[in-house]
């Protein structure tokens, strides 16, 4: 049984075109994963875009991937992640709407223009065990996306 890790996503659900980037740790000692840019394109002052990376995320069902922007990215430059930290459920994976393509939703907060390249790191996700509470009132099945559960 596979614990955790990225794959691609079915090709019907991705957005870009050759090779996909994996996010993966850049030292033995890194807490997180690296999401590569998956293709070239600017990022206007003040303006925000959501970049799907096409890599979905499995995991086990007492676990999520916390997605947080670069921290170079952040202090030199101004990009933020849109919604502060990025929240993967584990059963957004392989979701119907998306197949679980993870998406980065940035933001350029500086004042000047930013150019992403192809494999430029943009964020990074940390795998993380979580608790739930002895009244979890909860049965619910995911049936979408981003946003599905309200």
């Amino acid at each position: 049984m596979k614990n955790r890790g990225f794959e691609i996503v079915s090709d019907q659900f991705r957005k870009t075109k050759g090779d996909v980037i994996m996010p993966l740790r850049k030292t033995k000692g890194s807490a997180g994963y690296d999401f590569m840019c998956p293709y070239d394109f600017d990022l206007d002052v003040f303006e925000s875009k959501l970049i799907l990376t096409d890599v979905k995320a499995y995991m086990r069902q007492d676990e999520v991937l916390k997605i947080y922007i670069r921290s170079s990215l952040a202090i030199k430059y101004g990009i933020i992640l849109v919604n502060s930290t990025g929240i993967i459920d584990s059963d957004y994976y392989k979701n119907e709407k998306n197949d679980g393509n993870i998406g980065l939703c940035i933001k350029n907060t500086s004042t000047i223009p930013y150019t992403f390249l192809r494999g430029d790191g943009i964020a990074q996700g940390i795998f993380e065990k979580y608790l739930v509470a002895d009244n979890c009132n909860s049965d619910n099945e995911r049936k979408g996306g981003i946003g599905s559960t309200n």
